[in-house]
């Protein structure tokens, strides 16, 4: 049950709960309440944001390299799939809960937060989603390995506000942004098309998650009158660990505001050259 009675607070009550259900509801909660005007932005008084969200005793966290791929020809094989998605939709849930909570105190308009709020409200959604979708199939979250690769994201943009929109967004979701059409496609070839619907409410609500994400960097670049696309590749230089790897889905990515010369030249094919 939402208790806080600023959105800073709210977004720091359903990080710190280890209550999957329970984070779910609270993010939902707070984002309905934000919407009707019923929550201040911050109060003095509230609780300290969390350096890492609340998490329950399962999944094991293990190194990528551990975690096995299987064909999404069986349901062992298609349980793997989702448990490794909605992982990552519980992360995304805590870091639009982190942008919101930890950024509170900027110089951020109000629409700023509510963009957020419905961000993390649709992660949820997700969330909940594809967990349904497993405990139909006799499995549940937290029966197989996972990773804490996404949370580093957190970790290493805590202090940019800007960092952080260009990682998590803007690479990220991106990402979603080119594989999950292809997911949903073969999953509707095994025969599985209760999944791949799934996956197209995830894809099209990344969409819109990505073009927030670049709306907001823009804005904050344009406030300083910094280029954005060379401000972009230069903070994933800086804080991004991983590979921009193509395939990408340029149509998907220029709907919602990042066009390819912001990450063609970062792809690993291009930096090989």
């Amino acid at each position: 049950m939402l208790k806080a009675k600023s959105l800073r607070a709210a977004a720091v009550q359903a990080l710190l709960s280890s209550d999957l259900d329970n984070k779910c509801r609270i993010t939902r909660e707070a984002a309905a309440a934000w919407r009707c005007k019923a929550l201040s932005l911050r109060l003095p008084g509230d609780p300290p944001v969390p350096e890492r969200p609340g998490r329950p005793e399962r999944p094991d966290l293990v190194a990528p390299r551990l975690l096995k791929k299987r064909s999404l020809g069986s349901v062992a094989g298609r349980l793997t799939l989702m448990h490794a998605l909605a992982h990552i939709e519980l992360n995304a849930i805590d870091l639009a809960l982190d942008i919101v909570a930890r950024f509170a105190d900027g110089d951020a308009p109000p629409s700023f937060f509510g963009n957020w709020m419905q961000v993390a409200d649709d992660e949820a959604r997700h969330f909940c989603l594809l967990r349904e979708r497993m405990q139909a199939l006799g499995a549940d979250y937290g029966d197989f390995p996972a990773h804490d690769g996404l949370w580093q994201a957190a970790t290493d943009t805590r202090g940019d506000l800007v960092a952080r929109l260009a990682i998590v967004p803007l690479v990220l979701e991106a990402r979603g942004l080119d594989v999950t059409p292809g997911l949903a496609e073969k999953l509707r070839a095994k025969g599985d098309a209760e999944t791949a619907a799934i996956l197209d409410i995830i894809y099209n609500d990344e969409k819109t998650h990505v073009a927030v994400g670049a709306k907001w960097f823009r804005f904050f670049c344009a406030r300083v009158n910094i280029r954005a696309a060379d401000r972009f590749r230069e903070l994933v230089h800086r804080h991004f660990h991983g590979e921009i790897r193509p395939p990408f889905n340029d149509r998907a990515r220029s709907a919602a505001g990042l066009t390819p010369l912001f990450y063609r030249t970062l792809s690993s094919s291009a930096m090989s050259r």
